[in-house]
C-alpha cells in the first residue's frame, strides 16, 4: 500500500500507483468533482487553483495517481513538463504578465498527487504562498473562459 492504495508493477515492471479514493485531484480527473479546466488530454488536465496567488494560478497534473513528481516514470514526467509548457502559453498569451514569464513551483505538500503549479508573474514577490485569496465559482468560470477563448 502506497498513501493509501494500491502500488503494482505493469507488465514491463513498471511502477504504478492506483487511482486513490481519498485523492482530491483523483476526483477531479474522474469527474467527482467539478473544477476549472483550461486543458486537458488523454494524460494530463490542468485547472484553475481555487485559492490562487495571482489570477489565473493553474495546476497540472498526471490523470494517473502517482504521489510525487519524483515517483514519475522520465518520459512521463517530460511529457508533464510539456504540458506544462503549453499551458504557461496560454496563460502568457490571455493574462499578459508584465515580466511575460509564468512561472513554474513545484511543491507536493498538501496534495499527495503529482502537480505543477503554474504561475504568472509580474514581480518577485508574485510566488509568496500566503498571498493567495478565496475566489469565487464564478470568477474562476469568467477566467476559464477568458482563457480557454484565445487559444
Amino acid at each position: 500500500m502506497v498513501a493509501g492504495g494500491l502500488i503494482y508493477c505493469n507488465f514491463w515492471g513498471i511502477l504504478m500507483f492506483a487511482m486513490q479514493d481519498d485523492c482530491v485531484f483523483c476526483k477531479i480527473v474522474s469527474g467527482e468533482i467539478d473544477a476549472h479546466k483550461i486543458w486537458e488530454n488523454d494524460d494530463f488536465v490542468a485547472f484553475l487553483n481555487i485559492n490562487p496567488i495571482k489570477e489565473g494560478h493553474t495546476l497540472v497534473i498526471p490523470k494517473k495517481h502517482v504521489p510525487d513528481v519524483f515517483d514519475m516514470e522520465d518520459q512521463h514526467l517530460s511529457q508533464l513538463m510539456i504540458a506544462s509548457k503549453g499551458v504557461a502559453k496560454m496563460l502568457k498569451k490571455t493574462l499578459k504578465p508584465k515580466t511575460g514569464r509564468v512561472a513554474m513551483k513545484v511543491e507536493g505538500l498538501e496534495i499527495p498527487h503529482a502537480h505543477v503549479h503554474l504561475i504568472t508573474l509580474d514581480n518577485e514577490g508574485d510566488l509568496q504562498i500566503s498571498a493567495s485569496k478565496d475566489v469565487t465559482n464564478n470568477e474562476l468560470k469568467v477566467l476559464k473562459d477568458r482563457i480557454k477563448a484565445d487559444v
